[in-house]
C-alpha cells in the first residue's frame, strides 16, 4: 500500500519549471503565508527559466526581456492569482546585490505575494507602504532588509 503525504496546505502551489539551485518548496510555502497573511485563497509560484520569464513578459507587460517576478491576479472568488519568478534574472540580481541567493527569492516571492494582496508601487506612497510591508514581512521570517545593502539592517 502506498502511502499519500497530504499538503499541509494545499492553497499555496509552488511550481519548479526552471532552476539551476535547488528550491525549498516549503520555505516558499512559509513566505507566501507570512506575506498573504489574513488573505486567504489559492495563489501558484511558479519558478521559470529564461524563456518562460521573458514570454510572460512581452505577453502581459509588452516587454520583450525577463524580469524578476510577475503577479497575475486572479478574477475567481477562493483564488489570489499567480506569480513567476524567473530564476535566472534572480540568480544575477542576487550575485549583483551581493546577497545570497535565497534572500533575493523570500523577497521575490513576498513582493509577488504582496501585490496579490492589493499592495502596488505606482505611486511614490503606494512604493513607501509595499517596501514597510515588505521588510517588516522579512524581518518576520529572519530577513534583513532587502534595500539596504546586503539586506542588513
Amino acid at each position: 500500500m502506498q502511502t499519500i503525504e497530504v499538503d499541509p496546505d494545499p492553497d499555496i502551489w509552488v511550481q519548479v519549471a526552471d532552476a539551476t539551485n535547488p528550491i525549498n518548496v516549503e520555505c516558499v510555502k512559509t513566505w507566501v503565508d507570512a506575506a498573504r497573511h489574513e488573505n486567504q485563497g489559492t495563489i501558484c509560484v511558479r519558478f521559470v527559466g529564461e524563456c518562460e520569464g521573458r514570454l510572460l513578459n512581452r505577453q502581459f507587460r509588452n516587454i520583450d526581456s525577463a524580469t524578476n517576478v510577475l503577479s497575475f491576479e486572479a478574477r475567481e472568488s477562493g483564488i489570489l492569482g499567480d506569480i513567476a519568478i524567473c530564476v535566472p534574472v534572480a540568480e544575477n540580481e542576487a550575485r549583483e546585490q551581493q546577497k545570497p541567493l535565497v534572500d533575493h527569492l523570500a523577497h521575490l516571492v513576498v513582493h509577488g505575494t504582496l501585490h496579490l494582496c492589493g499592495f502596488d508601487h505606482e505611486t511614490s506612497n503606494e512604493a513607501m507602504k509595499m517596501e514597510s510591508k515588505e521588510i517588516s514581512v522579512l524581518r518576520s521570517l529572519g530577513f534583513g532588509n532587502p534595500y539596504t545593502n546586503h539586506g542588513c539592517d
